[in-house]
């Protein structure tokens, strides 16, 4: 927790807590609760939403064609394989 984060008495979080949740939201900032000066919670922000993973989402971007399994090039030709 950073030191100029914004605090809040628990009392007045207890009075004010919808308008709190959305200052947070408006602002994507967190909020310290605090109880006697104490931190006692964090009102942050949710992390944004993920739409999936990045797997495979190139998938439809590239066709393979012919042969992907065998060298590109005969074993003769390539000079660490020459005795």
């Amino acid at each position: 927790m950073a030191i100029d984060e914004p605090t809040i008495a628990i009392s007045e979080f207890k009075a004010t807590c919808l308008k709190v949740l959305d200052q947070v939201k408006r602002t994507g900032k967190p909020i310290i609760v605090t109880r006697r000066g104490e931190p006692i919670a964090l009102v942050a922000p949710p992390p944004p939403k993920r739409r999936g993973t990045w797997l495979g989402k190139l998938r439809a971007t590239a066709k393979i064609t012919g042969d992907v399994i065998s060298p590109a090039v005969e074993p003769d030709d390539w000079e660490a394989h020459r005795s």
